[in-house]
């Protein structure tokens, strides 16, 4: 799995000119879900991210994690995390999960990011059409790869 985290002060989700999804201080979580992910995957990169110390202290310090600020999230699917540029201009999504693996994949790793955060994560629609609207806080943004847990 391939997660791009984004630290922001709000974002939302739309879809057909509807917002589905909106919140406020906390991450918006692109996934990308490639056919070797697993449940360890979905376990250990949940854990990184609620865990993940990318919000300011007292002192202006990024010294807390979403779980220690009570911040929101949304999570949104992307296969286009795994595009390979390597040959020509068009990108190859050949590693990407097709829907029948990676749908089920994508709502385990929601339910276990809603069972360490202890709340509701706001979603994308898997292959919908949407928007997405953030003010990256920073700005910060990490990129999360199952694959390399250096």
């Amino acid at each position: 799995m391939k997660a791009v985290i984004q630290r922001v002060s709000e974002a939302s989700v739309t879809v057909e000119d509807k917002v589905i999804s909106k919140i406020h201080q906390g991450l918006l979580i692109l996934i990308g879900v490639e056919d070797e992910d697993s449940e360890e995957d979905i376990d250990w990169l949940s854990g990184k991210i609620s865990r993940l110390r990318i919000f300011s202290d007292a002192k202006g310090v990024m010294n807390k994690s979403l779980l220690e600020i009570e911040g929101d999230a949304i999570v949104v699917s992307q296969f286009t995390l795994h595009a390979s540029t390597k040959k020509g201009n068009r990108p190859s999504y050949i590693k990407a999960a097709k829907p029948d693996t990676a749908i089920p994949l994508y709502e385990k790793f929601i339910k276990q990011l809603e069972f360490d955060i202890q709340k509701k994560v706001g979603t994308g629609i898997f292959g919908a059409d949407m928007k997405i609207a953030l003010v990256n806080d920073g700005p910060v943004t990490i990129i999360i790869d199952t694959k390399n847990k250096k």
